[in-house]
């Protein structure tokens, strides 16, 4: 399996708020803004990024970290296979992703995607 890209997710009861504190303290720039997920990068270096998340559109929870794989449903039946707790099943998102949620050892949910091509 391929990992394309990992980002942390953050979750913020102020969007506003948060965004001016990266943009001004750290320096990063909005990239991709949906409401109720902006994602923040480096503007030197923008494989370097950051969401923040007040909520998500269709599953019950923010997860940790969202993780870009070159083959989702792949990972998905490793998931399975390892019995691993599936929170939000694999689905094909109207934004352009194909993604899962699924819950580690220690309890942490980790958004598992794909771009839909």
């Amino acid at each position: 399996m391929k990992v394309n890209r990992v980002v942390a997710d953050l979750p913020t009861t102020s969007m506003a708020a948060a965004v001016k504190f990266y943009t001004s303290v750290v320096g990063m720039r909005v990239v991709m803004n949906h409401g109720w997920i902006v994602t923040l990068a480096d503007p030197e270096r923008p494989e370097v990024q950051l969401s923040l998340m007040t909520h998500d559109a269709t599953a019950p929870v923010v997860p940790v970290a969202s993780i870009q794989v070159e083959d989702v449903d792949a990972s998905y039946q490793a998931a399975l296979d390892s019995d691993a707790e599936i929170i939000y099943e694999l689905t094909d998102e109207p934004w352009g992703v194909r993604r899962f949620f699924v819950e580690d050892p220690d309890g942490n949910v980790v958004n598992i995607l794909s771009h839909i091509r």
